[in-house]
């Protein structure tokens, strides 16, 4: 009846939030500009760029344009994030 239940002073991040992250980083640790990668993309630097401030859920599809343009698969943006928020919030149980 005492039990008390501590939460975190920030809330977890969203998955798209956490994806514009790591798109960004890729971004910008390969010296690339919004324009030249949402070109590659076939996606606009607008839509692009709200992607990576997390405020656009992309699709699948286009998703995998834009990590194919950074030179990534899905399977390593997928395991930035994941590693990402793992570091943020702790281990994640995917099983029950």
């Amino acid at each position: 009846m005492g039990d008390v239940v501590a939460f975190p002073s920030r809330p977890e991040p969203l998955w798209r939030e956490a994806v514009g992250h790591e798109l960004r980083e890729e971004r910008r640790t390969a010296e690339r500009t919004l324009a030249d990668v949402a070109s590659d993309a076939g996606v606009s630097t607008q839509y692009l760029s709200e992607i990576e401030r997390g405020l656009k859920e992309p699709s699948s599809e286009v998703l995998g344009a834009v990590v194919g343009a950074l030179g990534l698969r899905l399977v390593d943006l997928t395991t930035r994030v994941s590693r990402r928020l793992t570091r943020i919030s702790g281990p994640v149980a995917l099983a029950a």
